[in-house]
């Protein structure tokens, strides 16, 4: 018997478009690490690479994957630049994320 609930999964085709795409993106290890990374955070090209441990080169293409899906925004200051996740839903995504798979919550 289905039963019925104020709340409904995504039903319109651009939301749907976007949350796939957001997800695919995010499925990278390396990506989710320098999501991880960010949080809710601007951190600089630099930092990332000294957090997640590759290099800028390798960094830099997973940045800019992330930033032509609209997932992440970056502004320049001087020689460094620095990226965000631009999209709030994103980071609560994160966060759950983080919460689920690496038990920030330890209440027993």
């Amino acid at each position: 018997m289905a039963t019925t609930t104020s709340e409904t999964l995504i039903t319109r085709d651009e939301d749907i478009d976007r949350a796939s795409r957001s997800l695919k993106a995010m499925s990278h290890p390396l990506r989710l690490k320098i999501l991880c990374t960010l949080g809710d955070q601007e951190v600089s090209v630099q930092d990332i690479v000294e957090h997640v441990g590759t290099s800028q080169s390798n960094i830099s293409q997973h940045l800019a994957i992330l930033r032509d899906k609209g997932i992440l925004t970056s502004r320049k200051d001087a020689n460094r630049v620095y990226y965000r996740v631009g999209d709030s839903r994103t980071l609560r995504l994160i966060g759950m994320m983080r919460e689920v798979f690496c038990n920030i919550n330890t209440s027993t």
